[in-house]
């Protein structure tokens, strides 16, 4: 059963995503913010989605603690959930993401509409350059920054090497930074085909605001934290 389910739902995603992606190139001329209210129409169908074809829903915890400015939100990065799920949990925002994702027919193009963060890796500190470049442009536009600090989905119960570059940009830009944690990974991993019925947990900690602090300390921070809920949300 949660075969033909699975199935069920990676059809009706691909319809659904063919369909808002043609939405999205016919909104280019947009302002961003109206463009990304649209274009997001298609993360609140993809969860819909999943809700009624594999049983997977969600519970949240911490929303009182979301600042009225924006921030940069700090998460772990288990699966494609969150980067969908959380365009309809936290205020607008922009994702960081590597730029070949952009390339992709049809997803990409959709994506690119939506405002990113694109940055070439291979650059090195050039990246952070660029993030701060596009990510102050985006603040000035009332986006959030969304960004996975270990860089790469990393699968439940494991832990990756936690980057700077997010808490470089709060610093630099001078906004908080909110630290997330979650459970996708157990019911959407990485990966998979299989999608399993259960209920994702999200948790949203106190804003971590920068002044006064490095980059490094920021981070630690925020990753002392996630890590304390990663361990309550999956216990090895």
């Amino acid at each position: 059963m949660m075969f033909f389910r699975s199935l069920a739902f990676t059809s009706a995603l691909v319809l659904v995503t063919l369909f808002y992606s043609s939405v999205a190139l016919a909104l280019f001329a947009l302002r961003p913010r109206p463009r990304w209210r649209v274009v997001s129409g298609w993360a609140r169908a993809v969860i819909w989605l999943s809700r009624v074809l594999t049983g997977i829903s969600y519970q949240v915890e911490g929303l009182e603690h979301l600042p009225k400015e924006p921030a940069v939100i700090l998460s772990k990065h288990q699966s494609a959930w969150e980067t969908i799920a959380f365009q309809l949990i936290f205020p607008p925002q922009v994702q960081v993401l590597k730029r070949e994702l952009l390339w992709i027919p049809f997803f990409g193009w959709g994506l690119a509409q939506m405002s990113p963060i694109a940055i070439d890796r291979s650059r090195g500190s050039g990246a952070l350059k660029q993030m701060a470049a596009q990510g102050a442009k985006r603040v000035a536009q009332g986006f959030w920054i969304l960004i996975y600090p270990e860089g790469t989905r990393i699968g439940p119960g494991k832990r990756g090497k936690y980057h700077v570059g997010g808490a470089w940009v709060a610093c630099r830009l001078g906004i908080p930074v909110v630290p997330v944690a979650h459970n996708a990974g157990l019911y959407w991993g990485k990966n998979e085909f299989l999608k399993r019925p259960g209920q994702i947990k999200v948790r949203i900690g106190e804003p971590i605001y920068p002044q006064g602090m490095k980059p490094e300390t920021v981070t630690a921070k925020a990753e002392e934290w996630i890590e304390a809920r990663m361990a309550e949300l999956c216990p090895a």
